[in-house]
């Protein structure tokens, strides 16, 4: 197989598994430590970058200028940490494009707001722990608790998505 199928397959990978889970968890880096937050992710776009939404007069946004690095993690029926470098992107179309009116009472804006602005996560690589089958978590557990080797069940995976 090719480099460009493994990377093409590794992000429709993530992307199912990471489908129908809105709420992710940002973690940037600040002169603190880490600090994570509850994002509602915009999109998942066709190289696997991750869109979030938010404002320049926020903590998250100063930490991003300083440490591009971050991580997002999902929890639904799998387990999903992405790894990536973030990039802050003003472009007015594309949040008109992202827009929801929810946005302005949780935001208290609007979408022509110049405070706005998007942060695209360019994704390196994801590690996940794929729970949602209940077979392969069947047999994952079954070989666990017998002692044998559960090397290659996929349960937990790590794949490059760059």
């Amino acid at each position: 197989m090719n480099p460009t199928s493994d990377k093409q397959e590794a992000i429709e990978k993530v992307k199912e598994l990471i489908k129908g889970i809105d709420i992710a968890m940002l973690t940037t880096v600040s002169e603190d430590g880490l600090v994570s937050r509850p994002m509602k992710t915009q999109d998942v776009d066709s190289d696997g970058n991750l869109w979030f939404l938010t404002k320049k007069d926020t903590g998250k946004f100063h930490e991003l200028v300083h440490n591009k690095q971050v991580n997002v993690a999902y929890v639904g029926n799998s387990y999903v940490s992405i790894r990536g470098e973030a990039e802050l992107v003003e472009s007015s179309e594309r949040v008109k494009e992202l827009w929801n009116l929810a946005y302005e009472q949780l935001l208290e804006t609007t979408y022509d707001d110049p405070n706005l602005v998007l942060i695209k996560v360019k994704t390196d690589t994801a590690e996940y722990w794929d729970s949602g089958n209940m077979f392969k978590m069947a047999k994952f557990l079954f070989n666990r608790l017998m002692g044998h080797n559960t090397e290659g069940t996929d349960m937990n995976r790590i794949v490059e998505l760059n």
